[in-house]
């Protein structure tokens, strides 16, 4: 059995953290249905940057687009809805059959808003209401003011991926924040199934501290934060609040990892994929990740519910002088704003892209 089949039959959905026209138009994301147990799909300001910037498969698109009069941010969300809803026409047989459990795809509020509450809302009602697919999710980012949107999306009925949390105590904000959503929905008589998943990155972690801790330490951070935090997800859905909103109808927010492609080259490829294999999880992970796992993963189980030996790493790093907190928050600012950088070179890719369809194409 392949070990992505095999991460499947364990519990854990593997989405693909890439999304392009071409592989859309190609088939070979059906492939990876079909063939790799994919059952999801991501996207982000930097995944769309790259497939806008590097091939020409949506100039067209966006010729077409300039001339009924779209530019910039509205252009660019048409342009991307539109990949985004042929990817959740293909997963809606898995959406339903896991009655709403799998089978998502996700399109990102635009980072500029990343600290605009009331902002941030109202893009993701917009997003939702455009996608036209209950099978989408919009991104989100865990930051303080992304919380507060969080729990109002969630209120709204809006399916959300919370984005950019780093650490347990990130991912216990955006666990409190879909509960009280779903707890204010249930006090209006409203149904409580509103989709979730808090989108928990690794990788950077290890990045980071790269160089700045003792070699016995690489790569090992990233993996600890994980099962930390997966310990906490267990203890939620263990508790009596939980209990009282499932047997209300309520769905867990799913707990997922994210960017889980291994950066240093001296290490498994997959190595937190394989660390971080648990029941009622998600990995999604970019496609070079994915074949690797398909071709050379070893699945040898799931990690411990209670984290395992997650807290005494964790206190190496403490001895190694790493302060986690201090550092969670500092992923969390610089990841927000590599997306902000990531969008704006988006936006200039589309006004480059647009301004080169020549004035008598864009004028009609």
């Amino acid at each position: 059995m392949k070990p992505t089949r095999l991460l499947h039959e364990l519990g854990q959905s593997l989405w693909l953290d890439n999304i392009t026209r071409d592989m859309l138009d190609d088939g070979s994301l059906s492939r990876r249905i079909d063939e790799l147990s994919v059952t999801g799909l991501t996207s982000n300001p930097t995944i769309f940057d790259e497939a806008i910037g590097k091939t020409a498969a949506y100039d067209a698109g966006i010729a077409e687009k300039a001339r009924t009069g779209l530019a910039g941010e509205a252009l660019f969300t048409e342009l991307a809805l539109e990949d985004l809803r042929r990817a959740a026409d293909l997963f809606r047989p898995i959406h339903e059959a896991s009655r709403g459990e799998d089978g998502w795809v996700s399109m990102e509020v635009s980072p500029l808003l990343a600290d605009d509450a009331a902002g941030t809302l109202e893009a993701a009602k917009a997003i939702h209401a455009q996608a036209g697919r209950s099978n989408l999710f919009v991104k989100i980012p865990g930051t303080a003011a992304g919380i507060v949107a969080i729990e109002e999306a969630i209120f709204a009925g809006v399916p959300v991926n919370v984005t950019l949390l780093f650490s347990r105590e990130h991912y216990l904000a955006a666990a409190e924040a879909y509960l009280r959503g779903i707890e204010r929905r249930l006090a209006a008589g409203l149904d409580p199934r509103v989709g979730s998943v808090a989108s928990v990155f690794v990788s950077r972690w290890d990045r980071a501290v790269a160089g700045a801790v003792p070699p016995a330490l690489a790569n090992r951070l990233g993996i600890a934060i994980g099962r930390r935090t997966y310990r906490a997800s267990r203890d939620l859905y263990a508790s009596p609040r939980w209990a009282a909103l499932a047997a209300a109808g309520a769905r867990p927010q799913r707990l997922l990892w994210a960017s889980t492609g291994m950066k240093d080259s001296g290490a498994r490829a997959t190595l937190y994929v394989e660390a971080l294999a648990a029941p009622d999880t998600i990995d999604t992970m970019p496609e070079k990740t994915l074949l690797a796992l398909a071709e050379d993963g070893e699945i040898k189980g799931a990690m411990p519910a209670d984290g395992g030996d997650c807290e005494a790493v964790l206190a190496e790093f403490g001895r190694a002088g790493i302060d986690i907190h201090a550092l969670a928050a500092r992923l969390q600012k610089e990841g927000a704003e590599s997306f902000v950088g990531s969008w704006r070179q988006l936006m200039q890719r589309i006004a480059d892209k647009t301004a080169a369809t020549g004035p008598q194409q864009a004028a009609g």
